[in-house]
């Protein structure tokens, strides 16, 4: 029988996905396993799926389908009206960059990757640099290609928040960043959430891996679709239905380390796993915007994490892998977890001063882009700025503008869904509260199915159905609004303070 053309669409799409797949398992092979030397050869592979993909989805069959598929007139809100619909912003957006430009920026991110990880590891600007310099020009083209009404930022942002603008996120970090920085200094000067403190370690890594493993399953991933290695930036990749790739880091002076970015990866894959099978290679089965993606990083590393709850149960369990905390208590974890202290490193930041390294990374990235700030300035005024913020002197590059990988990914754009993440899950958690008052007496229980299900049905299952701001309407009453994340951590930190 011959296929309309939806079908058409569904199979080509389904096509391009599983290249995808695959180029995404060569990128996480080249983070966790790839000997150094094979990096030339992997970028060139790498490229060449990225061009593949590219003419496959720009071809103009693709555009005819996806007109017949507009003029089918869908019923709103259905899964074909919802892939058409995305199919089309992808389209034309896709059509607007050549294969030749598409395949140097995925050539080039791969050769960028490694002189980062050389770099970092040496903190070493220069080695990163002229690679930084061809991503930003690469970026620029790319942002000019694709168009833009106000600010060539808003074209990147685009392609990682759909709807999200410069201006309006500007917005957001003026009002968040001077309340911040007085809730920060309150801490300080009362004491609370301030004090350092230290466990008693050592905490083996066999240790640790076996009880990550063991609240990964408890919270609800599913490690026979997944499994949890080892990168030098804890990431998560969805490589399918059933393949969920997470990766932490660990040290053996402090277990929670690795435990918080393996709860924070697993945000990620209960998300992908929530994703509907039957929907794989559509719009439907993907998720919507990175700032509903790392609202679910952010809920399950910090709302259920961090909380007194999560350490009540799990403390006892903690004292069998590690004999060490036999004498630790409870409340002394959870203090030491909530610690509030300025510190150099974005993924090893508590949840009060974590928005202010993403204030400085939108606001220097903002300026490399639109040429406000020449590339060999960037160290010098990264320190000043981090300065300013945090009151501390920068000690070396690896711990300040090295320290993430985004750049070297040519992720611009990328760095503000990280508080967009914090602003939705406050909003997420609140929700999910007032539909079941007993969630926190169940976290208690190392219960966590009853808010993994609210998940599910509020964000996980909708893919694509929803724009972000529609989404967090659909599963809380309104569109994202900080007053929720201002009010938590206010409870959480500032009752004392």
């Amino acid at each position: 029988m011959a296929l309309n053309s939806y079908e058409k669409l569904v199979e080509r799409m389904r096509e391009i996905s599983l290249v995808d797949a695959a180029a995404g398992l060569l990128s996480w092979d080249q983070e966790t396993y790839m000997p150094p030397a094979a990096i030339e050869f992997r970028a060139a592979q790498l490229a060449y799926f990225k061009g593949r993909t590219h003419r496959l989805f720009t071809a103009s069959e693709v555009g005819d389908w996806i007109k017949a598929g507009e003029d089918a007139a869908f019923a709103p809100l259905t899964k074909e009206a919802v892939n058409v619909r995305e199919w089309r912003r992808a389209y034309d957006r896709a059509t607007k960059l050549s294969p030749e430009l598409v395949e140097e920026f995925e050539r080039s991110t791969s050769m960028a990757w490694d002189a980062w990880v050389r770099a970092r590891q040496m903190s070493d600007f220069a080695t990163f640099k002229p690679h930084l310099s061809k991503l930003l020009e690469l970026s620029r083209q790319m942002a000019d290609s694709w168009g833009y009404t106000d600010l060539p930022y808003d074209a990147l942002l685009e392609g990682y928040e759909p709807g999200a603008r410069t201006r309006d996120l500007q917005q957001v970090f003026t009002q968040l960043k001077p309340s911040t920085v007085r809730l920060v200094g309150r801490i300080g000067a009362s004491g609370g959430f301030s004090a350092k403190s230290k466990l008693p370690g050592p905490f083996p890594i066999a240790a640790q891996q076996t009880f990550n493993r063991e609240v990964a399953e408890r919270i609800g991933f599913d490690l026979n679709a997944g499994r949890i290695d080892v990168a030098a930036h804890p990431f998560c990749t969805g490589l399918g239905p059933s393949d969920c790739r997470l990766t932490t880091r660990y040290d053996e002076n402090d277990f929670t380390d690795s435990l918080y970015s393996v709860l924070h990866e697993c945000g990620h894959g209960l998300y992908d796993q929530g994703l509907g099978k039957e929907d794989f290679g559509t719009p439907m089965g993907s998720a919507v915007s990175l700032g509903i993606h790392e609202s679910q990083s952010r809920l399950w590393e910090n709302h259920v994490g961090r909380s007194r709850e999560f350490w009540e149960y799990w403390l006892p369990i903690a004292r069998k892998h590690f004999p060490s905390l036999a004498t630790t208590s409870a409340e002394q974890i959870y203090q030491h977890v909530n610690q509030v202290r300025p510190s150099f490193i974005r993924v090893e930041a508590d949840e009060v001063t974590y928005d202010l390294h993403i204030i400085l990374r939108f606001e220097l990235e903002q300026k490399l882009l639109h040429r406000e700030l020449a590339v060999e300035d960037l160290p010098a005024a990264w320190k000043t700025l981090f300065k300013e913020l945090f009151g501390l002197e920068l000690p070396d590059d690896k711990q300040g503008c090295l320290q993430d990988i985004h750049w070297s990914h040519g992720s611009f754009g990328y760095f503000p869904t990280y508080t967009l993440g914090n602003l939705n899950a406050s909003q997420m958690f609140k929700t999910a509260e007032r539909a079941n008052p007993n969630l926190k007496a169940d976290l208690q229980r190392g219960e966590y199915q009853s808010l993994l299900k609210w998940l599910r049905q509020n964000v996980h299952q909708h893919g694509h159905r929803y724009l972000p701001p529609d989404l967090m309407k659909h599963a809380t009453g309104e569109p994202t609004d900080g007053k929720y994340h201002a009010a938590y951590l206010q409870q959480k930190f500032g009752a004392g303070a």
